[in-house]
């Protein structure tokens, strides 16, 4: 059912809040009580458009997940292969959970709930299929259901372990990469193009105009800089 322009105006309200509460408190400690007051909204109009917490968090990664490959896929181009795409992609999920403690909690939290997981695994196996599927011809989308099964844990264990001064976020998306390509048979030759193509990348520029093209879908205004994130040379 169509919502009417009260109805979206509300729905935008509190996704602004939300957005906003998350950032600053991290998703576990924001209340539903919170929410509503931030929003200004009644428990029945929150539970009419989402039901619950979760499902904002829902809505939230729907947006990221097409935001995170509109903008690989406008960095990558028409010129390059769509393994430029993936490898940007992925870089953009990792080097996002670096940007705030309490982002990496909202990713996290995608990555360990039943229903927002299968919405992962389900949406990124339709984009390995069309990745990777000329390197193995003879795998059917299910087999690249199964393969993300385990790329995305891999994914998991990689957001979680916070970049330092040994562990730069370079050596992070060079290390997840060399896994994930690998396991999705891509020569080693093509591989180590990638990777030296995503090195030349302003990488932490483009996950944070992510950032604010939520910040603008929701005309909201956040200070949200990369503040901790400095390339090697200047930590």
């Amino acid at each position: 059912m169509a919502l009417r322009s009260d109805g979206i105006r509300t729905k935008k309200r509190i996704l602004k809040a939300c957005v906003k509460l998350f950032l600053e408190n991290g998703y576990r400690k924001t209340t539903m009580n919170l929410i509503l007051s931030e929003a200004s909204v009644s428990s029945s109009s929150f539970q009419n458009l989402f039901c619950c917490k979760e499902g904002v968090l829902l809505e939230l990664e729907n947006f990221m997940f097409k935001n995170q490959f509109k903008a690989a896929r406008k960095v990558a181009g028409e010129g390059l292969p769509p393994v430029y795409v993936y490898a940007v992609e992925t870089a953009l999920q990792l080097t996002l959970t670096e940007l705030n403690e309490n982002l990496r909690e909202i990713y996290m939290e995608v990555y360990t709930r039943p229903r927002l997981l299968d919405y992962v695994h389900r949406s990124t196996t339709k984009e390995l299929y069309q990745i990777f599927g000329p390197y193995q011809p003879a795998l059917t989308e299910r087999d690249f259901y199964e393969l993300e099964l385990g790329t995305a844990g891999l994914m998991r264990g990689f957001m979680g372990q916070p970049c330092t001064k040994e562990f730069t976020l370079e050596r992070k998306l060079e290390k997840f990469l060399t896994l994930s390509l690998r396991g999705f048979k891509v020569p080693e030759e093509e591989l180590q193009e990638v990777l030296a193509y995503l090195a030349g990348q302003d990488i932490r520029s483009i996950a944070q105009t992510v950032m604010e093209d939520l910040f603008r879908k929701l005309a909201m205004h956040y200070k949200f800089s990369l503040d901790g994130l400095l390339p090697p040379e200047k930590q």
